[in-house]
């Protein structure tokens, strides 16, 4: 089996060679395949995203949403709001911190979760990756990100960490 060349620091300035521009591409690639498998249950990757926190932890304040998702509250007030009007999730006033607002599914939106998550378990069984591969992708990206995010809380005295919601990610 042939050896890879080794890159020096210059080749990985490369634009071929940049992780983050590999990472963007294949982003924006599963962006067009899960656009396809969700438009027809009427919602997009991040309103999926929403759902799909909602029923993997029930309901949710809003923060903590943003927190999971690494979404502001710019982006996550409005996608809410239309998942709301979509009859998918009622949002209310906390009990415990009125300056708090708790989002959970409705029936509707339980229901449009689960036949989402079967659309996007074909997507991802289109990519031709087993599960193994998948997971150790995961973990990869995983661990990436976290390092990402405490160079960022070093570089900014550590306003940025694991969890922290992220503008233009």
């Amino acid at each position: 089996m042939p050896t890879q060349p080794t890159a020096t620091a210059d080749d990985l300035l490369r634009l071929e060679h940049h992780v983050c521009f590999a990472l963007q591409t294949a982003s924006r690639a599963f962006g067009d395949l899960y656009r396809d498998a969700l438009r027809e249950h009427g919602i997009t990757y991040p309103q999926y995203l929403v759902l799909l926190a909602l029923t993997e932890h029930g309901e949710l304040p809003v923060k903590r949403i943003g927190e999971l998702l690494r979404l502001d509250s710019g982006t996550l007030s409005p996608l809410l709001k239309r998942l709301e009007t979509a009859g998918l999730v009622q949002r209310t006033r906390s009990t415990q911190d009125e300056r708090s607002v708790d989002v959970k599914l409705t029936g509707k939106g339980a229901t449009l979760s689960t036949d989402a998550q079967r659309a996007l378990r074909a997507c991802a069984a289109s990519v031709g990756l087993d599960p193994a591969e998948l997971q150790v992708l995961q973990g990869m990206l995983q661990r990436l990100t976290d390092r990402l995010d405490a160079a960022v809380g070093a570089a900014t005295g550590g306003a940025a960490g694991p969890g922290a919601p992220v503008a233009g990610n």
